[in-house]
C-alpha cells in the first residue's frame, strides 16, 4: 500500500486540449452524452489562471463533469481528485467533486457515497480548489469510502445550485497519496483498507479474508472499532488487534501465527470470551495442537462449558493441549450447587441406569447421585427426560427397589462434560484456584488418556478432578499440587475429593496432596500409584483419620509403588459392585503395595494403615502384596497397621491365597503383621502337642493355613533332660479363628522352635 502500487498507472485524465470527447455529460460510462460540439461548453486555450481550460454555460440544475476512462481503484490505494474552478459572469453555481462507482461487469457499487462536500463560488474571476479522497477504507480524510466491491471510477464534478452562470474549470487531477495514510514502506497491511467497517454489524469476514491475503508475511492490523464477522475466518498472517471482533457462536477464529491467549484476549476484548474462542479454535483448526495462557490468570465468575464453546464438535481424539496459565473463581451465584431430589428404581438387570426417575428433567448430567447403598462418587452420565431414565457412572451396592435419591451438580471452572468423546487432551501448567467457591476440572464422558502435568488443583469447594464417566482410561496425572479447601477443620469433618477415577489403566505419579476427606476414590483396574505424597492429619490428640486412597474395585491389580502415605490409609473395599456377595467371580486381589512410606502422628491406638471393606460375604484374598514399607507411628503407638472392616461383612480366611506380607519396618508399632512369619516358641514342660498362636501375626487376624518350616533352636529334650531328634507334625487352622497351629511330637518334649506358619496357600 504505497506509491510503487501504482506506479505505470494513469491515473490523472488527459488535458481538455486533447479534446472534449472523453469528457460526459452524464455519469462517465459508456454511452453517455459528451461535451464535445455541446453548444454551451467550450474549450479556452489561454485563460491567465489555467492556461488551457473547460468553459461552460451552466444550463442544468446538476451539470455533470464526468472522466469516461476507468481510473482503476486498488485496495490499499487512495486516491485525491482535484479541480479548480472560477466564476466569469452570470449567477454564481456551487461546484463539488462527483464520480461514479464502477463494480464487476460495468455496475454501479450500491450504497456508496458518490459525491463530496460542496462549495460555493463567491465572486467572479476567485480560483476555488475542491477535493475529494476516495479509498476502499473508511478512514479519516477519505470522503468517498467505497470498499472493495468498486474496481475504478469515473471521476469528475458536479455544478449545483443557480442556473445562468459561466464558469471555467482547470484540468483535474487524480493523484496517490496512500502516504499521506500509511508510511511510505511498512510491515503491515490494515483491514479497514479492505473495506473493514468497525461498527459492530457490517459483515468483515471477507474483508480480514483479503488483507490476510494481500499482507504475505506482513502483519494484518485490526485498527480500532468492533468487527463483526458472519462466517470463520483464519489469519495466515500474524495480526495485531486494536479493534476488537464479535462472531456467532460457532464460527471460529483462527490465528495461525499468533495462536496464544493473549491474541485472542484482545482480539475480542475479554478475558473469558477470549479463552472460549481460542478453545473452539483448538479444536476446529489444525495448525497448532496447543494452547499457551501466555502465564495469565483468567477470572471466572461463572462455569466454562468447554464443549458450547465448540457447538458442532461433540467428539475429538487428536492431541490438544492448553498450558501456562491460571483460572480464578469469582465469588459467585452462579457456581451454587444445584440439588434435586427425586424418586427412583434400581434395578439388577442395566446395573449402570436408574428408571422412573422423577423430575429427571431437573437432573443434570455431572451430577453426584446420593442414596442408600449408592457408592462414593457415582455419577450422571446421560438422561433420557422421555424414557425418564439416567445412566449412572457406577454400579450400586444396595438400592435395588425404589427409593428417593438426591442428586447434586457441582460447578466447575472448565467443564468437559457436554463432550461425548474427548481423547489425548492434556492440561499442563495450570493452576486451577476455586478458592472456595468452585470445584476445578470435570472431563469428558468418554475418552481415552487425559494427561494433566504440572497443575495445581487449589481449593476447590467440592472437588478437585472429576471423572463422571470413562474418560479416565488411561488417564495420567503427573507431578500436581491438590491442595484443599478443608485444611482448618479435622480430619473426620473434611468431605471434598480430589480426584476420581472409574475406567481403567491410570497413572498417577509424583503428584503432592494436602487435606483432602479423600485424595482418590479409585475403581477400575491396572492403575499405578508411584512417588505421591499425600496427608490428611490434624493436631488433634487421639485423632480420628479418614482414606486418602479408596480403591473400590475388589480384584483391582493396582500397584502402590514408591509414596509417602501420611496420617490416611487405604481402603479397599467393592462399593461399586451391585451383586457385593462373592459368588464364583475373582474376589480381592491383584493389589501391590510395595517400598511405601507410612506416617501417622496424634492418632488413637486404633487407627489403621492399610483397611479391607468387603460389602459382602463370602469374599476372600488371592493375591496380595505388601513389602518394603516402613510403618511409623509418631507422638504415640498404633496396635497394628493393618484391619478387616467387618461391620457389613467379614472375609473368609480359609480361601486365602497368594500373599506375600514381608520385609516391612515397622515403628511404634504395637503389634507387627508378616506372612510367611517365623516366630519362635518355647516349652519349659515337657508336652507331645504344642500350641503355636499366629493370630496377631496374620494379616488382618486371618487363619494360619500353612507351616512351611519347622527348626528346633537348641537341643530338644524328654523328662529325663536326654536330648531328642525328633520331628513333629503340624496341624494349623487351629483354635478360634483358626490362628493356631498344633505341633505334635512322638512324644512330649520341652524345648524351642522356630515356626514359619502363612496366612494363604500359595499356589
Amino acid at each position: 500500500m504505497n506509491k510503487a502500487i501504482t506506479e505505470g498507472l494513469v491515473l490523472t485524465p488527459p488535458a481538455f486540449a486533447n479534446g472534449l470527447d472523453m469528457w460526459s455529460r452524464g455519469d462517465g460510462t459508456p454511452g453517455t452524452p459528451t461535451y464535445d460540439g455541446f453548444a454551451t461548453a467550450a474549450y479556452v486555450p489561454a485563460d491567465q489562471d489555467f492556461g488551457g481550460c473547460l468553459e461552460i454555460l451552466k444550463t442544468e440544475n446538476t451539470q455533470n463533469l464526468r472522466y469516461m476512462g476507468e481510473t482503476p481503484l486498488l485496495p490499499g490505494c487512495y486516491l485525491q481528485i482535484k479541480a479548480r474552478v472560477k466564476a466569469i459572469s452570470g449567477n454564481l453555481p456551487t461546484v463539488r467533486i462527483a464520480a461514479f462507482a464502477g463494480g464487476a461487469g460495468g455496475a454501479a457499487v450500491p450504497g456508496v457515497m458518490t459525491t463530496g462536500p460542496a462549495t460555493p463560488l463567491t465572486g467572479y474571476g476567485d480560483v476555488v480548489e475542491v477535493t475529494a479522497i476516495v479509498g476502499t477504507g473508511s478512514r479519516a480524510g477519505v470522503t468517498l469510502p467505497w470498499g472493495t466491491q468498486a474496481l475504478y471510477g469515473h471521476f469528475g464534478l458536479d455544478l449545483t445550485g443557480s442556473n445562468g452562470g459561466v464558469v471555467r474549470i482547470d484540468d483535474i487531477e487524480i493523484t496517490d497519496i496512500t502516504s499521506a495514510f500509511l508510511r511510505t514502506m511498512m510491515d503491515w497491511v490494515d483491514v479497514a483498507d479492505y473495506g473493514a467497517v468497525g461498527d459492530g454489524t457490517t459483515d468483515n469476514a471477507a474483508a480480514f479474508e483479503a488483507a490476510d491475503a494481500a499482507a504475505n508475511g506482513r502483519e494484518v492490523v485490526v485498527p480500532e472499532g468492533v468487527y463483526f464477522l458472519g462466517d470463520s475466518v483464519t489469519f495466515e498472517n500474524r495480526v495485531r488487534f486494536r479493534g476488537t471482533v464479535a462472531m456467532p457462536d460457532d464460527k471460529y477464529l483462527a490465528l495461525n501465527q499468533n495462536f496464544d491467549f493473549d491474541a485472542y484476549a484482545h482480539a475480542f476484548g475479554d478475558e473469558v470470551l477470549g479463552f472460549k474462542k481460542a478453545f473452539q479454535a483448538l479444536l476446529k483448526q489444525s495448525s497448532h495442537e496447543s494452547l499457551d495462557l501466555c502465564g495469565r490468570s483468567i477470572g471466572l465468575r461463572e462455569p466454562i462449558d468447554m464443549q458450547a464453546c465448540v457447538p458442532d464438535v461433540n467428539v475429538f481424539s487428536s492431541r490438544r493441549v492448553i498450558r501456562n496459565g491460571q483460572f480464578d473463581a469469582i465469588a459467585d451465584t452462579a457456581w451454587d450447587t444445584d440439588t434435586v431430589t427425586s424418586s427412583a428404581r434400581y434395578l439388577l438387570s442395566d446395573k449402570r441406569k436408574l428408571t422412573n426417575v422423577t423430575n429427571v428433567a431437573n437432573i443434570a448430567v455431572g451430577s453426584l447421585v446420593i442414596g442408600a447403598g449408592v457408592g462414593r462418587e457415582v455419577y450422571v452420565t446421560d438422561r433420557n427426560v422421555a424414557a425418564q431414565t439416567l445412566d449412572i457412572s457406577e454400579e450400586l451396592y444396595d438400592a435395588v427397589g425404589t427409593q428417593n435419591y438426591t442428586f447434586k451438580r457441582f460447578k466447575y471452572l472448565l467443564d468437559f462434560s457436554g463432550f461425548e468423546d474427548l481423547a489425548q487432551f492434556n492440561i499442563s501448567d495450570v493452576d486451577f484456584r476455586g478458592d472456595g467457591h468452585a470445584s476445578c476440572v470435570m472431563i469428558s464422558k468418554q475418552g481415552l488418556i487425559w494427561h494433566f502435568r504440572d497443575c495445581y488443583f487449589n481449593k476447590p469447594l467440592d472437588r478437585g478432578l472429576t471423572s463422571i464417566g470413562r474418560a479416565c482410561q488411561g488417564m495420567m496425572v503427573d507431578r500436581c499440587q491438590f491442595i484443599s479447601n478443608e485444611q482448618p477443620l479435622l480430619s473426620q469433618d473434611r468431605e471434598v475429593i480430589g480426584m476420581n477415577i472409574n475406567a481403567n489403566d491410570a497413572k498417577i505419579r509424583n503428584n503432592r496432596a494436602i487435606k483432602w476427606g479423600h485424595w482418590a476414590v479409585v475403581h477400575g483396574s491396572g492403575h499405578m500409584f508411584a512417588g505421591n505424597h499425600w496427608f490428611q492429619g490434624d493436631n488433634e490428640p487421639n485423632g480420628t483419620r479418614k482414606a486418602g486412597l479408596v480403591l473400590t474395585r475388589s480384584n483391582s491389580k493396582i500397584i502402590v509403588n514408591g509414596n509417602y502415605i501420611d496420617n490416611n490409609f487405604i481402603e479397599w473395599n467393592n462399593e461399586h459392585d451391585a451383586e457385593p456377595d462373592q459368588s464364583n467371580e475373582l474376589s480381592f486381589g491383584s493389589l501391590s503395595i510395595v517400598g511405601n512410606i507410612f506416617t501417622c502422628a496424634r492418632v488413637g491406638p486404633w487407627f489403621r494403615w492399610i483397611v479391607i471393606k468387603p460389602f459382602g460375604p463370602g469374599h476372600f484374598i488371592n493375591g496380595l502384596t505388601v513389602s518394603g514399607n516402613t510403618f511409623k507411628a509418631l507422638d504415640g503407638s498404633i496396635d497394628r497397621v493393618d484391619m478387616m472392616d467387618d461391620s457389613i461383612a467379614a472375609l473368609d480366611f480359609s480361601r486365602t491365597r497368594n500373599i506375600e506380607w514381608t520385609g516391612n519396618t515397622y515403628h511404634s508399632v504395637d503389634q507387627w503383621t508378616a506372612s510367611p512369619a517365623m516366630l519362635q516358641f518355647t516349652e519349659n514342660t515337657e508336652i507331645q502337642t504344642w500350641t503355636c498362636d499366629f493370630t496377631d501375626w496374620m494379616p488382618f487376624g486371618g487363619r494360619v493355613r500353612n507351616v512351611t518350616g519347622v527348626v528346633a533352636d537348641g537341643p530338644l529334650r524328654n523328662a529325663g533332660n536326654v536330648k531328642q531328634y525328633a520331628t513333629p507334625y503340624s496341624e494349623p487352622e487351629k483354635g478360634t479363628g483358626g490362628g493356631q497351629v498344633w505341633l505334635t511330637w512322638p512324644s512330649a518334649l520341652k524345648g524351642k522352635v522356630n515356626v514359619v506358619g502363612r496366612m494363604d496357600n500359595p499356589f
